[in-house]
């Protein structure tokens, strides 16, 4: 769930800065097409079940918090850490069982050296391979930290809070 203030703006852990550059230079463009293109290996990844892309997008000591997510189906699951659990378990899921399909879109980014924040939304389809019938259609925004790795960004730590959903994300996710 969204954590709301008093006056009903979103918490501050997203990117919400008023201009999307404060360096100009063909580096500072480079840096955030590679920020986002960790996000877009993330969901691709997944949806073409290529556990290198997928493995891709994290840092050796990643760490992703599906647990906001979760909660809004009342579904309590754990903490994901580290590159090879991450990658093993959401494919290990999803592996002959669920078809998916993510879009990404709106991706605010901030630099700061080697470190980097992104906000996005990211649409996910998840439909049970076996019955196209039982799906779970998820908006989700996403709070991510990456870290340089040489040429590329990658993903040190990734939350995903659910913004909305239709379906039964039950039937996919407890496979």
């Amino acid at each position: 769930m969204i954590t709301r203030g008093a006056d009903g703006s979103v918490d501050g852990m997203y990117v919400t800065d008023i201009q999307a550059l404060t360096t100009t230079g063909v580096e500072a463009l480079r840096d955030r097409t590679e920020i986002v293109d960790a996000l877009y290996r993330f969901g691709l990844g997944q949806d073409l079940k290529d556990r290198d892309l997928f493995a891709s997008a994290f840092a050796a000591d990643a760490e992703l918090d599906f647990r906001p997510a979760a909660a809004r189906w009342g579904a309590d699951v754990p903490l994901m850490t580290g590159r090879d659990a991450i990658v093993g378990q959401i494919l290990a899921l999803f592996a002959g069982r669920v078809d998916t399909t993510h879009t990404v879109t709106n991706p605010r980014v901030r630099i700061d050296g080697d470190r980097a924040d992104l906000t996005a939304i990211v649409e996910a389809q998840h439909l049970l391979s076996a019955d196209h019938g039982t799906f779970a259609l998820l908006k989700n925004l996403y709070d991510v930290e990456l870290v340089r790795d040489g040429g590329r960004w990658v993903v040190h730590r990734m939350r995903i809070a659910n913004v909305w959903y239709t379906g039964d994300p039950a039937a996919i996710f407890n496979g």
